[in-house]
């Protein structure tokens, strides 16, 4: 059977379909529910009922407070124990643009660290990009990002997408526990090195992903579910191709039909 996906939508949400047809293509069952229907139902039956949970991007109630921030609230008020149930028991949990500013800003990532520890904060350019990116698979304990051979080309649009630490932020132990999931790199797989607009937001260490220490929870800023088709590649019709983020997907799916 087709592992069960939720995907979570919030007034502003504007990637759901998007992500539903890469989980469809990487053979899952996309379910999109709004967050209102989910506050008015059995909220612990229904979340058990899937089998991977995504937080789709887009600007998630008009972005009010910050990009994230009021859909973050919700995570840790209505939903926290049928999340936090959900991130425990191991099942795959992917948080897209918003979906990874609503997932960092409410704890579920980067994990043990504090959420008062780390941000995703204004470009440093200091305005909104919207731009192709060329981004690298890096840890091999994330499930979405494990034994994936092809960097991914994709979209990017955000307007706080920094990913910046405090000075208590347990960087070291961060590093040795493989959580750094994909970095901004040059098209010839070279380091972006901080260089803009390679790195178009100015993250530390061109973070463009993490994932908890567990591995089953993903968050990126790009759009890997905007190059799922041969012709999104902004240039296939002069002949290029490659860098899909179908393959991520698939990790995702593959890993939930096996749970």
């Amino acid at each position: 059977m087709k592992p069960k996906a939720l995907v979570l939508q919030a007034h502003g949400s504007n990637r759901d379909f998007d992500v539903m047809d890469a989980l469809s293509l990487a053979g899952a069952d996309p379910t999109g529910i709004p967050l209102n229907e989910l506050r008015i139902a059995a909220r612990n039956t229904l979340f058990r009922n899937f089998n991977l949970l995504v937080l789709p991007g887009g600007f998630s109630y008009a972005d009010a407070l910050g990009a994230g921030k009021l859909l973050a609230l919700d995570l840790a008020s209505y939903f926290a124990d049928e999340i936090s149930a959900f991130v425990d028991s191991g099942k795959p949990v992917l948080g897209i643009c918003n979906g990874f500013q609503a997932l960092l800003k409410s704890g579920i990532l980067p994990g043990e660290q504090s959420d008062t520890q780390v941000t995703l904060t204004f470009n440093e350019q200091g305005h909104f990009e919207c731009r192709w990116v060329n981004i690298k698979p890096v840890s091999q304990k994330c499930i979405w990002t494990k034994d994936l051979s092809e960097n991914i080309a994709c979209p990017i649009a955000h307007g706080e997408g920094n990913f910046q630490i405090t000075e208590l932020f347990p960087l070291s132990s961060f590093i040795e526990q493989d959580q750094i999931a994909l970095t901004y790199i040059h098209v010839d797989d070279s380091p972006a090195s901080g260089e803009y607009p390679i790195n178009p937001n100015g993250s530390i260490l061109d973070i463009a992903g993490v994932c908890n220490p567990q591995g089953n929870v993903l968050g990126l800023m790009p759009h890997p579910e905007n190059h799922i088709h041969m012709w999104q590649h902004p240039r296939h019709t002069r002949g290029e191709h490659g860098g899909s983020g179908l393959k991520l997907f698939e990790n995702g799916v593959k890993y939930a039909s096996q749970m």
